[in-house]
């Protein structure tokens, strides 16, 4: 059976060939950064067996390492090299070779794994499921990108030393930023683990009457992309906004479909992802990244996009979560 932890080191090996890439290139600051996190995807299994057997140490080492990280972010040594460029004339003539093909394997990642998760049920050997059917969909997000892999490879005619090559590329050309959106999703749940959903249950209880659907709604709609805002990615939102007023207002109360209000819930806060310089993997490093005049272009040309797809889902959710 394939488990989520064969994922994670897989992506814990990547960072670590990565980080010796960066090694033998004297880039010290890069390859520390992503050795610590290479470690910490590699040991997280060591790390959890040990603390559920009362052995805080290793928690306590992974925690120095996330604060080592931060302290290498901040020390600004983690910036955009020249040598991420040498290259460059020989990627615009495979860019103009295969066009519009280039976005085969970027498609392959959505599709395999909706395909994957639809045919779940299905893919079993001697009666065994082949995927964990607690992690499903997370599983199947990392076949698919290992099929995508396969398939740029293939497209391209480039070897697996080039695409670790480019892996690497890629991932000092987004620096920190990267982690993002990992980290803000954690922030979410600490959130939630530290009453911060009661607390906006509470306040929103006493700001506005919560026996009228619409309003308990638009509380729920707006403060996924109020939250969203603020920190940067909705995953961080979902587990406040739900808690607070999703769970108690709108199911309990109201009786919304559970379903359609985590689907519609989480569309809400990619509108608010769309506003934001905190979303910088998503707003700020493309527009370093295109060398745009104005570091926040991506973000003026995405609001009206934002604002139109926040009405519609609106609607969506009124008009479909009570049925």
């Amino acid at each position: 059976m394939l488990r989520i932890e064969y994922i994670y080191w897989l992506c814990g090996a990547i960072l670590a060939i990565c980080a010796m890439l960066d090694l033998r290139a004297r880039r010290w600051a890069y390859a520390a950064f992503w050795g610590i996190l290479a470690a910490c995807f590699l040991g997280g299994d060591a790390v959890l067996s040990a603390t559920s057997a009362g052995n805080a140490l290793p928690a306590q080492l992974v925690g120095l390492g996330v604060i080592a990280l931060a302290v290498i972010a901040g020390s600004a040594r983690l910036h955009r090299g020249v040598e991420a460029e040498v290259d460059a004339p020989e990627r615009h003539k495979t860019v103009a070779r295969l066009g519009n093909h280039l976005f085969l394997p970027a498609l392959v990642i959505p599709i395999g794994t909706l395909v994957l998760v639809l045919l779940q049920s299905y893919l079993r050997f001697d009666g065994i499921a082949l995927f964990d059917s607690h992690q499903a969909t997370l599983i199947a997000l990392g076949v698919a990108c290992i099929c995508a892999a396969l398939v740029a490879l293939a497209l391209t005619g480039s070897t697996p030393a080039s695409a670790l090559k480019e892996t690497g590329r890629l991932l000092n050309a987004l620096s920190w930023a990267a982690l993002l959106p990992m980290l803000l999703a954690t922030l979410g749940a600490v959130f939630a683990a530290t009453g911060v959903g009661e607390a906006v249950a509470h306040i929103v209880a006493a700001v506005i009457p919560t026996d009228s659907r619409l309003a308990c709604l638009l509380a729920y709609a707006f403060g996924m992309v109020a939250f969203t805002v603020i920190m940067g990615n909705a995953f961080a939102a979902f587990p406040v906004m739900t808690a607070g007023i999703g769970l108690p207002l709108l199911i309990m109360q109201h009786h919304a479909n559970p379903a359609a209000l985590g689907a519609l819930g989480m569309l809400s806060g990619y509108c608010g992802t769309l506003l934001t310089p905190m979303a910088a993997n998503f707003n700020v490093v493309p527009a370093a990244l295109l060398e745009l005049r104005d570091p926040n272009g991506v973000i003026r040309a995405q609001w009206p996009t934002a604002c139109v797809l926040f009405v519609v889902n609106f609607l969506l959710m009124y008009f479909f979560l009570f049925q």
